[in-house]
């Protein structure tokens, strides 16, 4: 008689915390529908603390930090989530949401994996399908400016062998022909053979700027017409 009132009771408290766990998750999902991310963070976390494997609270808790640009606490959310479950439907979701958090912080390439991962489990998901292809454009265009900044900098590190050679060639010039005593003109810079003027370096500086500047706004212009698709809504 002990052992069935036993389990009587360990039901009944199970049915009270799941209960709780509802009420907090619905407080959540309110706060969260008005914008108050952080209060429905609160809320989300209440209802972890009356459910610790509640997988609704952990995903709407994902998204909250989400909207409060949390993306690397995010990510890890939506991570643990995927280890715990294997419904293609979740997954789905938790997949999406995890491509979201790496798009966020310019994780293009894990990114890429997240989307194909949710599009292995819901074939069908043109937000995913939409998110993958500007996820794979961000990444070439990273890895063009890369390359571009690569070579940049290997060129401007041989100009700066080349003018240390030309500065090393004519410091013993000057010692074999024993003019290091000789009075310079006024204004005259010391070893300035084989290097470019002040003008000439500034008007490099700015092309590289411009360029720099061009390439930039030709990103943003993409991302404002090619908008990510937006976060699955909560459970």
């Amino acid at each position: 008689m002990r052992f069935i009132l036993l389990i009587l009771f360990t039901a009944c408290t199970t049915v009270a915390l799941a209960q709780a766990d509802r009420k907090f998750i619905r407080k959540g999902n309110i706060e969260f529908d008005q914008d108050q991310f952080q209060r429905a963070e609160i809320e989300y976390r209440k209802a972890l603390e009356k459910e610790p494997g509640s997988f609704r609270a952990d995903y709407n808790l994902g998204n909250a930090l989400y909207k409060q640009k949390q993306f690397e606490a995010a990510a890890t959310k939506y991570g643990n989530l995927v280890e715990k479950d294997n419904k293609p439907a979740d997954l789905n979701r938790f997949y999406y949401n995890l491509g979201n958090a790496f798009f966020e912080n310019k994780k293009y390439k894990e990114s890429i994996e997240a989307y194909k991962n949710a599009l292995r489990n819901d074939p069908g998901d043109m937000d995913a399908k939409h998110n993958l292809q500007l996820a794979l454009r961000m990444l070439n265009e990273m890895n063009q400016q890369q390359n571009k900044n690569s070579q940049s900098d290997n060129k401007d590190q041989q100009n700066d062998k080349k003018d240390q050679q030309n500065m090393d060639q004519q410091s013993k010039d000057q010692q074999k022909e024993g003019n290091d005593n000789v009075p310079r003109p006024e204004n005259q810079p010391q070893g300035a053979k084989g290097r470019i003027s002040r003008e000439d370096a500034e008007r490099i500086l700015q092309a590289l700027e411009n360029e720099e500047k061009n390439v930039m706004k030709k990103i943003q212009d993409q991302k404002e017409h090619q908008q990510k698709s937006p976060l699955d809504k909560n459970w």
